[in-house]
């Protein structure tokens, strides 16, 4: 049996692996796209917000598709923990509602395998249960992928490289340098089952509208990360992230930390009842453009998770997955039809992603990460306990005079941390957020 032959093959079927492979399908080409699990989904976790610009430009009928969203999100929620209390911010507005949503809860493994068939039905692939575990070169470009499978090696004009968080090929393309601990967040998350009515009484919800929360603090043990609680249709999609050297260096154990967070006094309310349906764990990439990526070279792209494409400030992971991938796939189309796969012509790739929001999130915070990192203590538990003791007191009528409650408040402070100390974190802190 003669080596396999393809235009174009993708290596993942997550959001960046589908976007790239049904763009290059649509266009013309045969494309090829490799799956490590026994089908699209099954290895795969989000939090699980999706915002719909993202995806419609590839599937523009998504949002209008029942089985697959759980429900649009109407309200965002900001809390920080302490102990016993909860400092909130949130944001509601019908608006997110109208016309496009803006986003959507949903569940991996159906969004997965939905939108791997819409692949299918472009002309694209799949092949699943496979492993890629090198690429093919020939005269310095990569001209195809070796599997685990008999006869493994398949060839191609271009690679797309969308292999998750622990990109293993873009490493060995020399595209992205390997990850420590310190650039790499650990994930996990549960589905927790809850009737509808449960769920639109406890978040204050409309029939059918959802809701995220977002929880700091002692919701994660100090640790720097967050937690989250996003509703579904019938179910709580509840889980918890920090970056990977803080679970190593405070012997945390993660399934641990999630049923801490789980029993907190102003958690469990919203959970109770509840039935732990699934548990699942995933590695997030933080590094962002720390980690120096190369988006090409000669006959490869990378995409996604793999290219260092997550946006933690605004949980936008998926997001960039689906645009990234959809811009690899148009680069690749453009090269077929030029019948030229050099890096010159796949250089068209990082001018898309400089033009798109992607590149500019991410330089605009590529220095915020660094500074909450070094300053941790500061800005995730000082301040915030600070403001919690703040406001209770100012809350609390207890015969002492607000005049006496200020001066209490500005004396916690500044036992801890001088005035020109205040000055120089909310300085630097307002400048890692403008880039």
């Amino acid at each position: 049996m003669g080596v396999l032959e393809f235009d174009g093959i993708v290596v993942g079927a997550g959001p960046a692996g589908v976007a790239a492979a049904v763009t290059m399908a649509r266009g013309g080409m045969r494309t090829l796209m490799i799956e490590k699990g026994r089908k699209p989904g099954v290895k795969n976790v989000m939090g699980g917000v999706l915002y719909t610009r993202s995806i419609t430009p590839i599937f523009p009928e998504f949002y209008q598709n029942a089985t697959l969203i759980e429900r649009p999100v109407v309200e965002e929620n900001f809390w920080f923990l302490t102990k016993d209390s909860a400092l909130k911010f949130g944001f509601r507005s019908q608006e997110f509602n109208r016309g496009v949503p803006n986003a959507f809860t949903v569940l991996r493994v159906k969004l997965d395998e939905w939108a791997a068939k819409e692949a299918k039905n472009a002309g694209a692939l799949l092949l699943p249960s496979t492993r890629v575990d090198d690429l093919l070169r020939e005269d310095g470009q990569i001209v195809g992928v070796r599997t685990d499978r008999p006869e493994g090696d398949i060839r191609a004009s271009v690679v797309v490289l969308a292999e998750g968080a622990n990109p293993f090929l873009a490493i060995k393309a020399g595209l992205v340098e390997p990850l420590k601990s310190d650039r790499l967040a650990l994930a996990v998350k549960e589905i927790i089952s809850l009737p509808k009515d449960k769920i639109e009484e406890r978040f204050h919800l409309n029939p059918g509208d959802g809701a995220t929360l977002e929880l700091f603090g002692d919701a994660v043990g100090g640790l720097l990360g967050y937690a989250f609680i996003y509703t579904n249709k019938d179910s709580l999609s509840v889980g918890l992230g920090a970056i990977l050297s803080d679970f190593l260096k405070n012997r945390v154990k993660p399934y641990e930390l999630l049923e801490n967070f789980k029993v907190h006094p102003v958690v469990k309310p919203l959970l109770e009842g509840g039935k732990p349906m699934e548990y699942m764990a995933h590695l997030i990439p933080e590094a962002g453009l720390r980690a120096n990526p190369r988006f090409y070279a000669d006959g490869v792209m990378v995409a996604g998770d793999a290219a260092m494409m997550v946006n933690a400030v605004h949980r936008e992971g998926s997001n960039f997955a689906f645009a990234s991938g959809r811009m690899a796939g148009e680069t690749a189309v453009e090269a077929f039809k030029r019948g030229d796969f050099s890096a010159r012509t796949l250089s068209a790739y990082e001018r898309r992603l400089k033009e798109s929001f992607i590149l500019k999130d991410l330089k605009k915070y590529r220095n915020l990460t660094p500074l909450v990192e070094r300053k941790k203590m500061d800005f995730l538990k000082t301040y915030p306990e600070w403001l919690v003791f703040a406001i209770q007191q100012m809350l609390s009528v207890d015969g002492v005079s607000k005049g006496e409650k200020e001066k209490r408040i500005k004396e916690a402070l500044f036992k801890k941390k001088s005035l020109l100390h205040v000055a120089s974190d909310v300085y630097q802190l307002w400048k890692a957020f403008h880039g």
